[in-house]
């Protein structure tokens, strides 16, 4: 196993993974493809080995010609055991599971033995969440691996926090490999390729799909309404104007395609009052806003949907579980809970009349109760809060760890 000399290290992972290590229960890394899961896994196995020196790193990956042999189950047992060490503890990596056949079966027999640790990444969600719940309930535990956040991105690229960082990070997002690129065309070239691999192989390749046509038309609508409120029924009726007839229960089935593979994330709708998940009418937002502008272009009159998907993308990364919250015929745009905790957050790109103030504070103040409520806007404020609601500044949030 070759680990690449230079790693950017991202601690947060680590640290969420770090009481789990040589603890029996699976560590499971998920995420959309080249998000960096596999230089988490470098990080951590030179984390291990810092730990214990004496740790017998097993390292699969499936992506890797020389693996290739390894295709479902009783592959992957074999070679591992033939690996396995009787007087040390073993530290088992295996990237991109999901291409082993009933892999699930191999990782349930190789958790008897207390001395392997096990950890495993992979690109769909249905697939690891939906097998690993039947074989290992109670014994994996689950780290999402998101793009780059506002301060990784900094980091990696080595820039200043200001105004033409962020506008660099709303149009290219936060993919680790971007730094080896010019942030300009070929930027998104990069982009597109990524798309295209994430498609056809996750999606397309995975469910078995005869065209991408329909597919590929779905994206383009979703990208164009990012955080628009979902209806099968409002897209099929716009795709039958295109000349493309498809049924709306056909479209749920390929929009969870879709979030199976971690391009967008779908956000359920909150009756605050009734507290009740709505049935229909999510929102989605893509994972990587830089995939978003590759496939529909970045252009000025998006902002607004862009403001709100970096920051649904933050409260995800900060561990936050999102919902749109309906409070009688308002709108909050996230009601956001971590750890029994809740936050309230409206998203405006700027507050420039009473009528804008107004509409954006006044939904916040009709919640009765005493959890945070925040404005989160494009446009610096340095006066007072509005009422006890606190004013946020974009980038200020996108600091918040």
């Amino acid at each position: 196993m070759n680990i690449p000399s230079h790693i950017l290290k991202r601690e947060k992972y680590i640290a969420q993974i770090q009481p789990f290590i040589r603890k029996n229960l699976v560590k499971v890394l998920t995420g959309q493809r080249r998000v960096g899961k596999s230089y988490i896994v470098f990080q951590l196995i030179n984390h291990i080995l810092e730990q214990d020196e004496h740790a017998n790193i097993i390292y699969i990956n499936k992506e890797d010609l020389q693996f290739d042999f390894i295709k479902e189950a009783n592959d992957l047992n074999s070679y591992i055991t033939s690996k396995i060490k009787s007087d040390v503890h073993n530290y088992i990596f295996i990237d991109e599971i999901q291409d082993i056949i009933d892999f699930e079966k191999a990782i349930r027999s190789l958790l008897l033995n207390e001395s392997n640790d096990i950890y495993i990444t992979g690109s769909n969600a249905k697939m690891l969440s939906g097998e690993l719940s039947t074989y290992l309930s109670g014994r994996y535990i689950e780290i999402t691996i998101y793009s780059l956040s506002y301060s990784e991105f900094l980091l990696f690229h080595k820039l200043e926090n200001n105004e033409g960082s962020m506008e660099h990070y709303f149009k290219y997002g936060g993919l680790p490999y971007l730094i080896n690129l010019p942030l300009n065309e070929q930027a998104f070239e990069y982009l597109k390729s990524i798309y295209t691999t994430i498609l056809f192989r996750d999606v397309i390749s995975r469910y078995h799909l005869r065209t991408s046509i329909f597919l590929e038309k779905l994206v383009l609508f979703l990208a164009d309404n990012i955080g628009s409120l979902f209806s099968a029924k409002k897209i099929s009726d716009f795709l039958k104007s295109q000349q493309t007839k498809i049924a709306p229960n056909q479209i749920q089935l390929y929009a969870k395609y879709l979030v199976n593979a971690y391009i967008i994330h779908d956000v359920d709708r909150y009756d605050i009052i009734g507290k009740r998940i709505f049935e229909i009418g999510s929102k989605f937002y893509f994972e990587n806003t830089g995939i978003r502008n590759a496939i529909v272009g970045y252009r000025p009159q998006d902002l607004s949907k862009l403001l709100e998907n970096v920051v649904h993308n933050h409260l995800l990364y900060l561990g936050y579980k999102t919902k749109v919250g309906t409070l009688n015929t308002k709108e909050i745009d996230f009601l956001a809970e971590r750890n029994n905790e809740l936050i309230y957050v409206q998203v405006a790109l700027k507050l420039d009349d009473e009528a804008t103030i107004k509409r954006e504070f006044e939904n916040l103040l009709q919640i009765d109760n005493n959890y945070p409520k925040y404005v989160i806007t494009n446009t610096r404020f340095n006066g007072n809060t509005y009422k006890g609601i606190q004013h946020i500044y974009i980038r200020d949030f996108l600091m918040w760890e």
